[in-house]
């Protein structure tokens, strides 16, 4: 066995084996990969293994659509089978929920040219004439979908790695990973230890017991899952071709066919968990006792979709353990806190994802960085408020309900509260509909009485005209939006500003009491991040940046060594903030405080430490609304007195509280981007407007790889749209964009209606040598073309008058 490696991969399952074989394909040719067992063992060995390209994460979609593509090219590569059969999925809507969501997948499938199209109930049949479909609104047809073989996928996967240079050694379980001074690890084994670069967790079902040996505690928690394969059914073995899978969501079932009868699973309300205090180190191909009763409404559902399968035996039932995130997404990425320890873990559609999981994986750890933006997958998206009690709560909501649609702007209540802050009870007696922003619960808008919540569609919901209240309120008067939920960081020391410059693009404030925006650019030279920092003293700086990717931006904090004698704190916990906007913003902070607050004592971008109604804040002129008004940080034990002072001068001025949900609007009307929706890795500065405040006479993180596609021309601009709505809807987030003869064009980032311009707005991406401002555009809401013009520039206070007054 090698004594020293680039990187070992800890688990022999489908993802371990893909990782192995792209971190070979990629030129790292020195990696071994260790499995406690046999291959496969643990939840690779009994899946279903069905296999489907469409997701509602666009990028979630290229890598699936990659992997469907790469198994055939395994088997031509290693002579090694994979079992593949595509004779298509046919998609069934029984809602008009469901056909919205299906007609958008259909709209994005032309835009990636990915083929899914919709079929009649005719045509539907003619592929599948055992099923009935007279109860069905909307039908798609996905050619490539279909299923593979657990085990010839990953022993295809492992051929091509060994074929490579890699090694696997079998029976060989990990007892230890010692990271060492240097950053290196010590793998240890009951055959020897193996000193590697990289440890890569994908372990699967023990990938808590393998996390726990590096002193990390995931949040992942293992259930049973049930399917089942009938007898031959003579009506299936009568065909001539193979039967198209059925993915009748609505139903809450799977149902495809295997040899010459029908394999049908489901994911039941009445779930169990399993192996709640860790996986059994000597589990490997058990299953657990048959529990069919449990998952007998979701199959009689399936028999009236196919009748002949309601009198066939069964021929084996399949209940084994699966490993779930909080999110049911995968728990992926370098992990922050540790130097060269890459997780891979709660992967629930492992053979849909199995190929891009691999590639991209490799990509981080070999080139840096990968290619797409996957933080709907990075393990950064959850911190230690993510504990034991959240997990379980979380997985049993997304298991019981697997199939239910994910919204736009849907926020799901298992699990919560996770993190309060003081002001949260005082905001729930006013009405206020909260939202969960990297644990934290924060107003998303204030109904009328307490006690309500949102409703979920793909239209609009019973939060738009209050959240237009909100906005119009703002505008007009001022209102008082909570913002603790961004990300705070206190940087002190001789070193503060030296770090902050070698980390930032920008120039950092030089003078105390100045402001800057900055870009953090990525390892690609992308956009990692965009943050405010300002000057609080000599040696003192504190950097404000989005509340979700606090943990994310740990890696690159990493990136930049502190100097002697200076700390960076990560200040979230005890810091809160309000964003007090609108006309008569400096009219409601003026009567509570005595600093001067006009245009010429207190200029935009200006900062320091005032008293507002007897409490010290922070106060910076600065407003993510595109509006006069300031933000103003203060302790958090402060933060409900605080709170009441705003809310009661606000009340005397028209104004009052506003949520996040009416800061979506107003930003959009002044087109000011968002981290995790316009600014990503993907983009290049100069194509999200952020290349302005990159200086080049000073050198920061990843210079040089924005200097080598800084004189590139745009791929794609970022645009602001103005949509023709209809059917009562607008865009939000992931629609393709199309000319207006029907060719591909775009994508929008974010939308909302602007309220305070009466406008349906987006911003998204387009090709800017196919489009340009005043052309007309087609924007793919539900999944249908809405005529939509591109703006020369935002609708809103454009030249910035109301921001500076």
């Amino acid at each position: 066995m090698k004594t020293h490696a680039q990187a070992v991969v800890i688990g022999g399952g489908i993802v371990g084996c893909s990782i192995l074989y792209h971190l070979a394909k990629l030129g790292w040719r020195d990696v071994v990969l260790l499995e406690r067992d046999e291959l496969t063992s643990g939840s690779t060995w009994h899946a279903a293994a069905n296999i489907h390209g469409l997701h509602d994460n666009s990028n979630i979609t290229r890598i699936q659509h990659y992997t469907m593509n790469l198994y055939k090219q395994l088997e031509q590569e290693t002579g090694q089978g994979c079992g593949v059969f595509q004779p298509g999925s046919l998609y069934l809507a029984q809602t008009e929920a469901r056909e919205h969501q299906l007609r958008l997948q259909e709209a994005k499938a032309r835009y990636y040219g990915l083929n899914f199209h919709e079929v009649s109930r005719e045509q539907a049949r003619e592929l599948h004439p055992l099923a009935q479909f007279d109860d069905v609104r909307c039908i798609m047809f996905e050619p490539d979908g279909g299923n593979v073989d657990p085990s010839g996928v990953t022993m295809a996967y492992a051929a091509g790695a060994r074929a490579l240079g890699a090694e696997i050694e079998r029976f060989c379980p990990v007892t230890g990973t010692e990271q060492q001074p240097d950053g290196r690890w010590i793998v240890r084994t009951q055959k020897g230890d193996i000193h590697t670069q990289w440890v890569v967790n994908a372990a699967g079902l023990w990938g808590r017991e393998v996390a726990a040996l590096a002193g990390l505690t995931l949040p992942l928690q293992p259930t049973e899952h049930q399917y089942f394969v009938t007898e031959t059914i003579p009506e299936v073995a009568g065909l001539d071709r193979r039967l198209p899978s059925i993915a009748d969501r609505d139903g809450e079932y799977y149902f495809r066919q295997e040899g010459n009868g029908f394999l049908i699973g489901a994911y039941e309300r009445d779930m169990r968990f399993w192996a709640e205090d860790g996986t059994p180190l000597d589990f490997a191909h058990e299953l657990f006792p048959d529990d069919l009763d449990r998952i007998m409404e979701n199959v009689i559902r399936a028999t009236e979709r196919v009748p002949c399968a309601a009198t066939a035996g069964v021929k084996r039932v399949i209940n084994g353990p699966m490993i779930w995130s909080p999110d049911a997404n995968a728990l992926w990425g370098p992990v922050p806190e540790l130097r060269n320890y890459f997780l891979c873990g709660g992967i629930i559609p492992g053979f849909s994802q199995s190929g891009g999981l691999g590639l991209l994986s490799a990509q981080w750890m070999i080139e840096g960085e990968p290619q797409y933006d996957m933080f709907a997958w990075d393990l950064a998206r959850f911190g230690d408020w993510a504990d034991r009690k959240f997990t379980k709560a979380r997985v049993q909501d997304q298991y019981a309900h697997r199939f239910a649609i994910h919204f736009p702007n849907e926020e799901r209540a298992a699990g919560r509260p996770a993190r309060l802050r003081p002001a949260h009870a005082m905001q729930r007696e006013m009405g206020a509909v909260f939202g969960m922003n990297c644990g934290w619960e924060h107003p998303l808008w204030f109904a009328e009485q307490p006690g309500l919540s949102d409703s979920n569609s793909f239209t609009r919901q019973n939060w738009w005209e209050p959240v237009g209240r909100e906005a119009r309120m703002l505008r007009a008067h001022v209102g008082v939006i909570d913002i603790s939920n961004f990300a705070n960081y206190v940087i002190k020391g001789p070193g503060a500003r030296d770090w902050l410059d070698a980390l930032v693009a920008n120039r950092v404030p030089s003078e105390t009491g100045h402001s800057c925006l900055t870009p953090l650019i990525s390892v690609r030279g992308g956009i990692a991040g965009d943050f405010t920092i300002t000057k609080l003293a000599d040696d003192e700086y504190m950097m404000v940046g989005s509340g979700m990717a606090e943990r994310y931006h740990r890696r690159f904090f990493n990136m930049v060594p502190l100097p002697e004698a200076t700390t960076c704190e990560v200040a979230t916990d005890r810091i809160c903030g309000f964003n007090i906007a609108g006309p008569r913003s400096r009219e409601l902070l003026q009567r509570l405080t005595e600093t001067d607050l006009s245009n010429e004592a207190f200029r935009f971008m200006r900062s320091r430490r005032i008293a507002v109604a007897g409490i010290s804040c922070l106060a910076l002129r600065v407003s993510f609304t595109g509006d006069l008004g300031w933000e103003l940080h203060c302790d958090a034990a402060d933060q409900t007195a605080l709170y009441t002072a705003l809310l009661a001068g606000a009340h005397e001025l028209g104004g009052g509280p506003v949520g996040g949900r009416a800061l979506g609007s107003l930003r959009i009307e002044k087109g000011y981007g968002s981290w995790g929706r316009e600014y990503l890795q993907e983009y290049w500065p100069q194509e999200v407007g952020l290349d302005g405040l990159i200086k080049l006479n000073k050198d920061f993180l990843h210079k040089e790889a924005y200097l080598a596609l800084r004189d590139k021309a745009p791929r794609e601009l970022l645009s602001i749209f103005e949509i023709d709505a209809v059917n009562n809807a607008d865009a939000s987030g992931g629609e393709p964009v199309f000319t207006s003869g029907g060719a591909p064009l775009g994508r929008v980032s974010s939308g909302a209606f602007g309220y305070c311009v009466g406008k349906s707005l987006a911003l998204g991406f387009v090709d800017p040598q196919r489009a340009g401002p005043g052309d007309r555009v087609q924007v793919m809401i539900l999944g249908r073309p809405h005529e939509a013009r591109i703006l020369a520039e935002p609708p809103f206070d454009a030249a910035g008058l109301r921001l500076r007054s």
